[in-house]
């Protein structure tokens, strides 16, 4: 089941009554702006921790604010980075068979936008550029030998993969604003969210120009039988594989006793 977030009047009252100071607290390195009261721009999570257990399908986090004056606003959140193999298939002799793969490295495992408007509406290209706001904005280092603007093709496959497994994803228009300064956004999160630290960063735009920028960090851990299982097979590979050899002989084992019971 996914979870839901907390009520939106709670989370208005708790930004209201000292959700600006709990963000501080949460984050003690981010930038420290003026007091609340006269802060352009204040944000919060309803949740910095996503928990995966065995029935985790997926959920949603609530990310909500307020602005000093009208603004658009935009949302990024930022998985941690990896390496990425792209391999292209071709039909040989009835077969199909990798021909040829390309690498990148600095690949988000998760990337998500939501904006106020389109974002060709509320900043300049170099500006959403310079910050990789949208996927078609997103750098990755080539490992490759050849020159990136000859296999353009690849890292568009590389954001393709991530958007068909529902890990990038741009929900332009989606950020909500109950009045002219508290405004709410929903972060969705699925199944095969990978593990990590990732980053929110929240950016208050007014006329092309970016006024305010806040950024706090969201943990997604294993808990629970997961966590210990993973520790395990990471602290102990060769008698994690043992096990696992052993599991899948008793298991063909009891199948082949049932079968020729029954």
């Amino acid at each position: 089941m996914r979870r839901a977030g907390p009520k939106p009047v709670a989370l208005i009252l708790l930004l209201l009554l000292g959700g600006a100071d709990a963000f501080a607290q949460a984050t003690p390195n981010a930038p420290r702006g003026p007091a609340p009261a006269d802060a352009p721009l204040i944000t919060d999570l309803s949740s910095h921790l996503i928990a995966i257990t065995s029935s985790f399908t997926g959920t949603d986090l609530l990310l909500f604010g307020a602005i000093d004056e009208p603004g658009e606003v935009v949302v990024v959140v930022r998985g941690p980075t990896s390496t990425s193999v792209v391999r292209r298939k071709r039909p040989t002799l009835g077969f199909w068979l990798t021909r040829r793969s390309e690498s990148y490295d600095n690949v988000p495992a998760y990337y998500a936008v939501a904006s106020s408007k389109p974002l060709k509406e509320i900043a300049p290209a170099n500006l959403l550029q310079r910050l990789q706001i949208g996927t078609e904005n997103l750098r990755f280092r080539y490992l490759g030998p050849r020159r990136p603007e000859d296999i353009a093709h690849y890292h568009q496959a590389v954001v393709r993969l991530k958007i068909r497994d529902g890990l990038y994803r741009e929900n332009i228009g989606a950020i909500d604003f109950l009045g002219p300064k508290l405004f709410r956004t929903a972060i969705s999160f699925p199944s095969t969210v990978p593990v990590g630290t990732y980053q929110t960063e929240v950016y208050l735009i007014r006329d092309n120009r970016i006024v305010a920028a806040q950024s706090t960090p969201l943990f997604i851990d294993k808990q629970g039988i997961e966590q210990e299982v993973y520790d395990f097979s990471r602290a102990e590979p060769a008698v994690y594989g043992l096990v696992a050899v052993l599991l899948a002989v008793f298991a063909g084992w009891l199948a082949a006793v049932v079968f020729r019971r029954g």
